[in-house]
């Protein structure tokens, strides 16, 4: 019984590994389609690796796909060297794909010349394969994995202030390379709409998250969400029915943008926590909503 169990396990395992990459690879086709149908011929620089890539292009003429995995190639060494071969594999995966699916839809030429048109089209589309690769425990490379490097370095740097910096200085490059500042301004509009497409696809709507955490560490644990994310901790007093052991249960409430980086916290410090993440509909107090302003 105990074989056959691990068997179905491993089935289980290996089914959920081949849909993930299929989910992979799909994103990877919408990602190439916007880049290649709306952004790069459009000269709208989308930020990171791939916006240096069309800037790039232009300078010499290699396509913008494959200086994409070009460019990708001493990141994935460094996310291999940082973070082991098992998280940069379905790295690896993503970006090969997307180099491919942008050169194949390259030749078709824009959908439309119509440059804010093709902004909101092509960040819209490119946020949702993002957020689709994310899910799916993955990133592109680039500037994903520089970004997860330098918060290893530099903790109290925030994350999306690294982004928004990287990309606006794309931004101003490609407004010289392209010579045309209209081409900034528009890319920089996909930009900022890609970080809101980005959260919506990945988060879901605006909403917080109440999450309960039971481990031996949790002492760590709280140090760590109070000091790294700024929010509110609060320790209950609980026993093992099995046990009778006495634990400190962390409970706290998050933003759905927060909650991922409090499981990384987590799988950090205990791997082996008991964690509990439910949604909450409505909350109230410091930091959210007032319970005498909504009801005026």
């Amino acid at each position: 019984m105990h074989r056959n169990g691990r068997k179905m396990e491993e089935k289980r395992k290996k089914k959920i590994g081949l849909k993930n990459y299929m989910v992979l690879a799909a994103a990877s086709f919408i990602y190439g389609a916007a880049v290649s149908l709306f952004l790069d011929p459009n000269n709208i620089a989308p930020g990171g690796v791939t916006g240096l890539a069309m800037i790039i292009n232009r300078m010499c003429g290699v396509e913008t796909g494959t200086l994409i995995l070009i460019l990708n190639l001493p990141v994935f060494l460094l996310g291999f060297w940082k973070f082991g071969f098992r998280f940069i594999i379905s790295t690896i995966f993503t970006t090969f794909f997307c180099s491919i699916f942008t050169n194949y839809f390259a030749p078709y030429g824009a959908v439309t010349e119509d440059p804010l048109l093709a902004a909101v089209i092509g960040s819209s589309l490119a946020a949702c394969a993002l957020g689709l690769v994310f899910k799916n425990g993955a990133t592109t490379g680039g500037m994903d994995i520089i970004v997860k490097v330098l918060r290893l370095r530099f903790p109290y740097l925030k994350t999306g202030r690294i982004f928004m910096i990287c990309d606006l200085i794309v931004v101003a490059i490609s407004s010289v390379v392209f010579q045309n500042i209209d081409s900034a301004f528009y890319a920089a509009i996909g930009v900022m709409l890609m970080g809101v497409v980005f959260d919506l696809v990945l988060y879901g709507a605006d909403g917080a998250k109440l999450v309960y955490i039971i481990s031996d560490c949790s002492g760590k644990i709280g140090d760590r969400i109070l000091e790294e994310l700024y929010i509110g901790v609060t320790y209950l007093e609980g026993e093992g029915a099995y046990s009778r052991k006495t634990k400190r249960v962390i409970m706290c409430v998050a933003r759905k943008q927060i909650a991922p980086q409090i499981e990384d916290i987590v799988k950090e410090e205990d791997p082996e926590a008991f964690m509990i993440v439910s949604s909450a509909a409505e909350i109230y107090g410091e930091g959210y909503k007032s319970i005498f302003s909504e009801r005026i």
